[in-house]
């Protein structure tokens, strides 16, 4: 994680909220079905906002922070929607934990931890439809199994990750600074973005690491196969008042949850109100999970400007962290000749 010197960037893309979307596994809670009744009744009384070309508005400033976590928790197997009592507890540890100063004893989680609260920006409320995951599909709210395959890339990020490192490669690159990708989940900070629309484009600009998309919807077919890239290459298309963009040709050494250049994205944006968007991504990989999966991440207006983000671990985090592993090579060396 970075230090960050923030500055205003300029506000002319907007993002939408997304509302999540149940799916059929079991009813939920009746207070629920009211919302939703009211949120339909709204929605068919008001259209959708439209640009000045006709297409749905989905401009606007957005974040995606929530409390609600990617998979289902243990504690709430078999339950899909939260009751009003268990959300309020989440939402009041939430908050406890946000304003919890007090350092960790051990002092490498005190190093990693690397920040005081002052420079989070983590959720403090569940999604409002009180679901107990963000994912949607499958209905257990759990990730599908691994391949083999996938585990194995797994496997080597994690012994990657916690060995000294033997170079900059065994260190993610989002510590190196080189890319967050996609697709973009809840997390610590830095969860803003801003869509900016014009005949033709699509454009999201993503706060956290500073990366932008442009998104044609003219039809083009997707590059070949031997152009890949960090964040793969995204086309769109309207289906209805829906903004369908399929993303491929990623990276081979995009590191989301073990994934491999063959993963597919599907992204379904909604604008459901003035401050919502409902938000939908299936990703699929067959040389990764054994289905597809899908989550609903609600993105919600907001006021907040988005401002730089000044990554600097690729300047002074990683010759620091790149000459203690080689101390601590060192260490080890001597520790060796002693026992010989």
């Amino acid at each position: 994680m970075a230090h960050r010197f923030f500055y205003s960037f300029l506000g002319v893309m907007a993002m939408t909220s997304l509302a999540s979307i149940p799916i059929n596994a079991q009813a939920p809670p009746a207070a629920n079905v009211a919302s939703a009744a009211k949120a339909k009744s709204a929605a068919k009384s008001s259209p959708p906002l439209r640009t000045a070309w006709g297409e749905p508005d989905l401009q606007g400033t957005w974040t995606y922070k929530t409390i609600t976590p990617l998979e289902r928790p243990a504690e709430f197997a078999g339950k899909e929607f939260l009751s009003e009592q268990e959300a309020s507890e989440l939402e009041r540890r939430a908050a406890r934990s946000n304003t919890d100063e007090d350092r960790p004893a051990d002092a490498a989680r005190d190093v990693a931890t690397a920040y005081n609260d002052f420079w989070w920006d983590r959720g403090d409320k569940v999604v409002k439809s009180r679901r107990s995951s963000l994912i949607v599909d499958p209905p257990d709210g759990r990730l599908p199994s691994l391949t083999a395959e996938g585990k194995k890339r797994v496997d080597a990020r994690a012994v990657a990750r916690d060995r000294p490192a033997q170079g900059p490669e065994d260190r993610s690159q989002f510590e190196r600074c080189i890319t967050r990708g996609l697709p973009r989940l809840p997390g610590g900070y830095n969860q803003n973005l801003q869509i900016l629309q014009t005949p033709g484009y699509v454009a999201i600009l993503y706060e956290m690491m500073r990366e932008a998309r442009i998104i044609p919807l003219d039809g083009r077919p997707h590059f070949g196969s031997s152009l890949r890239q960090w964040m793969g290459d995204s086309r769109g298309r309207w289906e209805g008042n829906t903004l369908v963009v399929e993303t491929t040709n990623f990276n081979e050494k995009q590191e989301f949850r073990g994934a491999s250049q063959n993963l597919r994205l599907i992204e379904r944006f909604t604008r459901a109100d003035d401050g919502t968007i409902n938000y939908q991504i299936t990703a699929e990989d067959p040389a990764t999970w054994t289905a597809s999966w899908t989550a609903a991440i609600p993105l919600t207006k907001t006021t907040d400007q988005i401002y730089e983000y000044a990554c600097h671990e690729g300047n002074y985090g990683m010759p620091n962290l790149l000459s203690s592993a080689r101390a601590e090579d060192k260490i080890e060396q001597t520790a060796d000749k002693k026992k010989k």
